[in-house]
């Protein structure tokens, strides 16, 4: 039974944390409290005969109590309270205590973490005793659109610290060695604090890029240590930090990429120069086999301004037109101006992935074009392989909301709309040799649409081949979509738990007509056994030419199938299941997306005997990317 034998006010608002310590035969308690405030109470035995005559002397107010069941009297003060934080204290931990000597010894030094985006140490004078923040150390965040810290620990010996911020990032800092007042920040691990929705890889296969629900655009890279061969992979940018939830990108060439977002328009991000020195010292490439063209009149990084939603380049004269101290202004309002910098960005030259603060404002990509044209939220888009083309739909539950949009990437000019599909198109893929364009929709159809001969206008796709009532196969909404390295056959996986290959579509061209009968299954239909919501196929085949399929389900689960077919007549044992991953390497949560390397090898890695690895990327709803490295010669 609990009794109720004392209480301390004091705090002024919520009570956010309390922690006890023990340090000989006292006990100390820690409080902090939404009024930016911590509270030191210090708890000791108070003897029987000390009840000593009253005398003028100023002496700390006394809480006394007894435990009862015992003629123990303990005695509460308040030791100290600590002012130094601006905002709610969320968390308020003492450095853990070690052994020393055969005795627990226990550190005089507590770790505060609050809303002001700051965690501070704080530890007692060494001469007067006295709780000071000058004694102590202040680390956390600058700028960014971040709310400040939730919690903080240290580690066992004191030497780190760690600390989480609202937005799910983690933070960690080290002692250094010499200057024990110095704290540095360190590598952490990083991610999406929300469903990952989409993830591609770069074409040369050195990096990938995903989009998420938690409005960032973020890009993983292998980071390649010196004289080491471990290769991990980090978060090394974060191009695009957004105010809308992010849906879907595709990467336009090397370091230029087009994303779409729940709102009309796609946004097109061109790399910076700083970021392509900083991904050259850490992956080790050198930076002439990144920038083949001109890289000086790159734009050295670029900021957001204080209302916008668009990356707006920075130069490198930008950086340097700072206003001068002493320069009198007439005008008044100049003055308020000032206090507010309209750029935010700070180049860094970086040898090892940044850290939070600095992903959030140091690393973001200009913006270099808005392509308008939808009138509902973008929903999927792609880019065909030599680069020239994108597509894109948007949500829709209208025929001519539901038309494919194409662009031309050199002038940004809307080639041509396609429509087709009453409702939303919920994936497009361009063909390895850019002759098709597949789209699969809601209104659980596909269609085909062939590209004729370019006009001067640029390439000009007509439909030539579809599914309709009677000839679909999928009686749910079709999920996704991909196509075989030689062009010749396309996937389409759907909610009905169905996956099925179609083809031929290399056949030599006479007419429409023609294409529309010769189009049909080639497979047998798969049952995946649940909803199939990610389907790709890679670009390199098993060494005895099977295709290599890898399909991702609602629960998570991701499955490796390869495929061949045998005769005339599709056969369900043209399917072959090679891997049925488990749920340590599974996702939790439905995969959204996945993309193979078209590369043989392993990113990051250049030793020769690689040949027998793919790597695939994949995204889900559990807020994670994961890569696997695959065997082929294994399947």
């Amino acid at each position: 039974q609990f009794q109720k034998t004392l209480i301390l006010p004091g705090h002024e608002d919520w009570i956010r944390g309390v922690e006890w310590a023990v340090c000989g035969e006292d006990l100390y308690l820690a409080s902090c409290a939404q009024d930016c405030l911590i509270r030191i109470w210090k708890v000791c035995t108070k003897s029987k005969q000390l009840t000593e005559t009253e005398d003028d002397s100023i002496r700390l107010k006394e809480n006394i109590f007894t435990v009862k069941g015992s003629d123990t009297t303990y005695a509460v003060t308040l030791e100290s309270v600590l002012a130094g934080h601006e905002n709610w204290v969320y968390a308020v931990h003492w450095q853990p205590s070690f052994s020393k000597d055969g005795s627990m010894q226990q550190p005089m030094k507590i770790l505060s973490a609050s809303m002001d985006k700051t965690v501070i140490i704080w530890e007692p004078d060494k001469e007067s005793g006295v709780w000071l923040e000058q004694a102590s150390v202040r680390v956390g965040e600058v700028g960014g659109n971040t709310l400040g810290f939730f919690d903080c620990q240290f580690s066992p010996d004191g030497s780190m610290v760690v600390a989480h911020a609202f937005h799910g990032a983690l933070h960690l800092w080290k002692q250094a060695a010499v200057n024990k007042k110095e704290w540095t920040p360190e590598v952490v691990i990083s991610g999406h604090f929300n469903s990952v929705e989409d993830v591609k890889w770069d074409p040369e296969g050195e990096f990938i890029i995903s989009v998420g629900s938690d409005q960032t655009t973020r890009l993983f890279a292998p980071w390649k240590r010196k004289q080491e061969t471990e290769v991990t992979w980090h978060e090394i940018a974060r191009p695009q930090v957004h105010g809308y939830d992010m849906r879907c990108l595709a990467v336009i060439g090397r370091f230029q990429f087009v994303s779409g977002a729940d709102e009309k328009v796609l946004r097109v991000f061109r790399a910076p120069k700083n970021f392509i020195d900083n991904f050259s010292n850490i992956t080790g490439i050198p930076v002439e086999k990144l920038c083949s063209h001109q890289s000086s009149d790159l734009p050295e990084g670029a900021t957001v301004p204080a209302l916008g939603l668009s990356n707006k380049a920075v130069f490198e004269g930008d950086m340097a037109v700072q206003p001068a101290e002493d320069e009198e202004t007439s005008d008044e309002f100049n003055t308020i101006s000032n206090q507010y910098p309209e750029i935010y960005f700070q180049p860094l030259i970086l040898t090892e992935p940044p850290p939070e603060d600095h992903l959030l404002q140091n690393t973001l990509w200009p913006e270099i074009q808005k392509l308008y044209g939808h009138g509902y939220e973008i929903f999927c888009v792609a880019c065909n392989n030599s680069n020239t083309v994108i597509a894109s739909a948007c949500k829709a539950s209208k025929k001519e909301h539901a038309a494919i949009i194409l662009w031309s990437t050199t002038s940004w000019k809307k080639l041509q709309s396609l429509s087709f599909h009453n409702l939303t198109v919920t994936q497009l893929a361009f063909s390895p040799n850019d002759r098709f364009l597949l789209a699969v929709s809601r209104d659980r159809n596909w269609s085909l649409w062939r590209k004729q001969d370019s006009s001067e206008s640029g390439p000009v796709f007509s439909c030539c081949a579809y599914t309709e009532k009677n000839t679909a196969v999928h009686s749910r909404i079709i999920w996704s979509c991909d196509w075989t390295p030689d062009s010749k056959y396309f996937i389409t996986g759907s909610r009905d738990k169905k996956v099925v290959i179609w083809g031929p579509c290399d056949l030599p061209v006479t007419t429409e007509e023609s294409m529309l009968d010769s189009v049909k299954p080639c497979s047998a239909v798969l049952d995946a056994g649940d909803s199939v919501t990610a389907v790709s196929i890679s670009r390199v085949l098993t060494p005895d030419g099977r295709y290599i399929v890898a399909v991702g389900l609602e629960s998570g689960k991701i499955i490796l199938y390869t495929w061949k077919p045998s005769g005339q007549e599709p056969a369900p044992a043209d399917w072959t299941m090679c891997v049925d991953m488990d749920n340590s390497q599974s996702h939790a949560l439905a995969v959204k997306r996945l993309c193979w390397r078209r590369h043989v090898g392993r990113a990051g890695h250049n030793h020769p005997g690689s040949s027998e690895w793919l790597q695939l990327a994949s995204c889900g709803a559990d807020h994670c990317v994961k890569i696997f490295n695959v065997n082929r010669f294994a399947l």
